[in-house]
């Protein structure tokens, strides 16, 4: 397997929509108290934030952590903190990290995963909830590995080819 770089082509707004509306659909998927579960919302907000930082921003993320904080039935805040912290974190690194393979972007996004997983937990705590199980460390790691597959998933509308084959039925 090659390593080729592509010369990625404008990334369509509406594809960036789509993919925050299958990602939060994935999450309003009834999983019950199931602590190892990925966040798919922040997986897609950390990829469009590293890779298009000035379409998706920390107001995007935002309004995403509200709207995941009302349909987990939280105190409001809980997801839009640690949403709006990823988007910082996300885009202060954004350069750096897109310099790397997949894999060690994998690794570098951990940390800011488990931060957006670490800040609800935080606050609940505050509030006095009891501490939740060692299950919750699995979600930003499992997040981390399908790094790559979100990755090759949603930057493969922009890879299209510029060549123009006359045998190709598409």
């Amino acid at each position: 397997m090659t390593n080729r770089q592509y010369l990625l082509r404008p990334v369509n707004p509406v594809f960036i929509v789509l993919s925050f509306v299958f990602a939060f659909l994935f999450n309003l998927m009834p999983w019950g108290t199931t602590l190892w579960i990925p966040d798919m919302v922040a997986l897609v907000l950390v990829f469009w934030n590293i890779h298009q930082p000035r379409k998706v921003g920390m107001g995007v993320a935002f309004l995403l952590g509200l709207l995941m904080d009302v349909h987990d039935a939280r105190l409001l805040g809980e997801h839009a903190m640690a949403y709006t912290m990823l988007a910082y974190f996300a885009i202060t690194i954004h350069r750096r990290v897109l310099w790397f393979s997949v894999y060690a972007q994998a690794l570098h996004v951990l940390p800011l995963l488990f931060v957006t997983h670490a800040v609800p937990v935080v606050i609940r705590l505050a509030m006095g909830a009891p501490l939740p199980g060692w299950q919750l460390l699995l979600a930003p790691g499992i997040e981390a590995l399908l790094w790559p597959l979100a990755t090759s998933v949603l930057l493969a509308p922009q890879r299209r080819s510029n060549d123009v084959d006359e045998t190709r039925p598409i």
